[in-house]
């Protein structure tokens, strides 16, 4: 029983596993690169926190702007190729970061990350769309997603030591562990098997791709799903902001509340992705999605004014439903994304659908910051209709895109050659 268990967290076919293993190894050295970023940035960079706060910006519009070309690219050499070009990429910059100081250095080597960081998700997808079944293709996200989560945990744990000696050279040897993670996922990706774009009789002009995207169906679908990404910003910027300002619950409940989001986020990935594969499953779990995350905002106004351990207890329901929403977002956006996207275009079509979120994490913190905390409970139940309509609103989409392309949910219904 345990095996079986244990089976399902282990994707079905070669390449899925290589690509989970990759995940695993990737995640630990960013995670162990999260952890100690700051300090890096603030003791060996010698940078000051508005110059820190102005290079991630800058470096935050450069993925912006690029995400859709990087798509282009693996349409035309392929996923694997573009992948294994974007851990070299990073691999090469984050090695430059070890051994430059300033803030105009920064804001380039910045920057320069940024390009990969933000395009190798839709390319990841891409990847495990083209060496996957239809039937594995969910699953074997949803493990990736939950290995990742697990070497993010690993890394911020193996980074403990590093900071513990408070050198430079300490510091440094985080970022050039990281480095090496992204070397060595690069070496595993090339074991992949190679599944080369489709031929068309005539590759559109990259730039004309890059101002022409006329399928505003999948827009709109790019859209709903940027919205419903907003549990991310309600974990690490709503639930500490309003938990400290407006509720009485005690400081020391926060980390257990995120381990909380983590731990489940673990271990329900893999089962909770389980519904793409019934009928109109992937449809499903976006709308249960949206009304999940409007329960979550709901409760969340709920939490004022309530007695510390009572106000500790809705935080935790409220986690329990951003978790939801969560999970089933993720799975949902998966399978539709890949689904409605042409073959011949499919990393143009996964790098425009990764715009949505990208919008919100821009976008979200100042959305929560300023528009819905200031407000109160007023302001969370504004934003849980928001969210229940567009919840409401995610059948139609879809069906629309299905009148346009009826066949897209059968889309590599067997294993590519």
């Amino acid at each position: 029983m345990i095996g079986r268990l244990a089976g399902r967290y282990v994707p079905a076919g070669r390449d899925g596993r290589i690509l989970t293993v990759v995940a695993l190894i990737d995640s630990t050295g960013t995670g162990l690169y999260l952890a100690g970023a700051t300090v890096f940035f603030l003791r060996a960079m010698l940078l000051e926190p508005d110059q820190i706060g102005l290079g991630l910006a800058v470096a935050g519009c450069a993925g912006f702007v690029t995400t859709l070309p990087m798509g282009l690219l693996a349409d035309r050499i392929g996923a694997k190729r573009t992948l294994i070009g974007m851990q070299v990429w990073r691999a090469a910059w984050f090695a430059a970061f070890a051994f430059t100081s300033g803030p105009v250095a920064f804001t380039l080597i910045a920057s320069a990350v940024a390009v990969a960081e933000r395009a190798a998700s839709p390319t990841t997808q891409m990847l495990v769309g083209g060496t996957a079944t239809a039937e594995d293709r969910t699953r074997t996200m949803a493990v990736m997603r939950s290995v990742r989560n697990v070497g993010f945990g690993l890394g911020a744990l193996l980074a403990t030591p590093l900071l513990a000696h408070h050198s430079t050279w300490a510091y440094r040897g985080v970022v050039l562990a990281d480095a090496l993670s992204f070397v060595l996922a690069a070496l595993l990706l090339t074991r992949v098997r190679d599944v080369r774009p489709p031929r068309t009789a005539r590759k559109p002009a990259p730039l004309r791709s890059l101002w022409g995207f006329r399928d505003w169906r999948y827009l709109l679908l790019a859209s709903v799903n940027g919205l419903l990404t907003l549990h991310m910003t309600l974990l690490s910027v709503a639930l500490p902001l309003w938990a400290l300002r407006a509720t009485t619950a005690p400081p020391s409940a926060l980390p257990l509340l995120v381990l909380v989001n983590t731990v489940l986020a673990v271990l329900l990935q893999v089962p909770m992705a389980g519904i793409a594969q019934r009928p109109d499953g992937a449809l499903r779990a976006l709308r249960y999605a949206g009304l999940a995350l409007a329960v979550c905002c709901a409760l969340f106004a709920a939490a004022a004014g309530t007695s510390r351990w009572t106000a500790v207890a809705v935080l935790l329901a409220a986690v329990l439903a951003l978790t939801a929403g969560e999970l089933w977002q993720a799975t949902g956006a998966w399978d539709l994304s890949y689904a409605y996207a042409p073959p011949d275009r499919t990393g143009e079509y996964l790098s425009v659908f990764s715009l949505g979120a990208t919008v919100q994490q821009i976008a979200g913190p100042a959305l929560v910051t300023s528009l819905i905390v200031p407000h109160g409970r007023s302001g969370w139940l504004a934003l849980a209709v928001l969210l229940a309509v567009t919840a409401a609103v995610t059948g139609p989409v879809v069906r629309m895109l299905a009148r346009d392309q009826p066949t897209a949910p059968a889309r590599h219904a067997t294993r590519q050659a």
